[in-house]
């Protein structure tokens, strides 16, 4: 998985693809158990 990331990371440079350029999931059809997970996690201080 380690060489995974790194093909895909070298990848994304020589494309010049940032975090900017990847929508994040808009969560439109989250069920309501995930909701509560992501609201747990936001709880407790994270950020998912």
């Amino acid at each position: 998985m380690a060489e995974l990331g790194r093909q895909i990371a070298r990848r994304r440079a020589e494309l010049g693809i940032t975090d900017a350029d990847i929508p994040r999931n808009g969560g439109a059809r989250r069920t309501e158990s995930k909701k509560a997970l992501l609201k747990a996690i936001k709880d407790a201080g994270g950020n998912w």
